[in-house]
């Protein structure tokens, strides 16, 4: 079973898919998780393994997806009594228990995002040093130049010879540097700059920029397109050497990433899935997070549809549905 499971894992990782782990770290009986079980979350909300029943997997979902869409790991702990703390701890996330079990588990979620992928456009020691940078940050990186090879370029990911090619890779985790320093600038610029890359640097001087961005201008380009790219690229270290540029381009890109503004990034893929309201609906008895999606325990009232956790819930709120028909759904009914 294990080594289906991380086969599994290790297939997404392979593919690029996100995707997140949650493992049982600690439980008290009774409870049906026990320490070490584990689960893979999709971006979807899908989940293979086991960590626990209908009382924590809802739970646990929701909190991956939120991983997925933050990057950052969390501890969940789900007890029935509310642990709350003075002093708030860092990645630390406490919920209700409300099954009648009222066990208690404490589970670690782990984000497995895509590497970010530096697409570097040149054959110039500017390109070459990016290329070198980009590996050591565990970007995929991809090379597109008609003369790139594999001696030039040993640690790229792919090359492409034309700019076509490379241009239908690219998306919101693109980072992508114009660096033919005079070759074929205006052309290379020209076929990336209205894609989807969170960021799109050009390697130039203030004039051969000017020049550039003139002849875009004459073929249509529209200045707020003309205006996100960034010339120089690079933060001002005051680089001369290919190198040194290299590292300060690379030095700009990692900022932009581990800030608020690297928008795009594997997490639009995650972000674009359904993780809305009607994804994480309450149930109306204990007051746990039922997904919306493949609910096998409804019940119909007032014109709305309630959704249960379990077969217990869904007969107590048959039984008396005026006493628990509360907004079931982000403050509304599923109607």
């Amino acid at each position: 079973m294990w080594d289906t499971f991380f086969e599994q894992a290790s297939r997404w990782r392979a593919e690029g898919e996100p995707f997140a782990l949650a493992t049982v770290v600690a439980c008290q009986r009774p409870t049906a998780a026990y320490p070490g079980a584990k689960a893979l979350i999709r971006a979807d909300g899908t989940l293979t393994g086991w960590v626990g029943g209908s009382c924590a997997q809802p739970t646990v979902i929701q909190e991956a997806l939120k991983a997925l869409a933050d990057g950052k790991s969390r501890l969940l702990r789900i007890s029935p009594e509310f642990q709350h703390s003075a002093v708030p701890q860092e990645g630390v996330y406490d919920f209700v228990m409300t099954c009648a079990s009222q066990g208690a588990l404490e589970i670690f979620v782990e984000p497995f995002l895509p590497r970010p992928e530096l697409l570097v456009i040149g054959e110039t020691p500017v390109a070459q040093a990016l290329v070198r940078f980009g590996a050591l940050l565990d970007f995929t990186v991809c090379v597109s130049d008609p003369a790139a090879t594999r001696e030039c370029f040993p640690d790229a990911d792919t090359l492409y010879a034309d700019l076509e090619a490379v241009r239908t890779r690219i998306s919101p985790r693109s980072y992508v540097v114009v660096a033919t320093q005079g070759a074929y600038d205006e052309e290379a610029l020209a076929a990336v700059i209205d894609t989807s890359a969170c960021y799109l640097g050009l390697v130039a001087s203030g004039k051969r920029a000017a020049a550039i961005f003139q002849y875009l201008r004459d073929k249509g380009v529209q200045p707020e397109l003309l205006q996100r790219v960034k010339c120089p690229a690079g933060q001002q270290l005051g680089a001369v050497t290919p190198p040194e540029i290299g590292f300060s381009i690379m030095a700009e890109i990692l900022q932009l990433r581990r800030s608020n503004k690297a928008v795009g990034e594997a997490r639009a893929a995650v972000l674009s899935a359904d993780v809305g309201p009607e994804a994480a609906v309450v149930d109306p008895v204990c007051g746990m997070t039922v997904r919306a999606a493949g609910a096998r325990y409804t019940s119909a009232y007032d014109g709305k549809t309630f959704l249960f956790c379990g077969i217990g819930c869904k007969e107590r709120f048959d039984r008396e549905p005026e006493r628990y028909s509360v907004p079931s759904l982000s403050g509304r009914g599923l109607g």
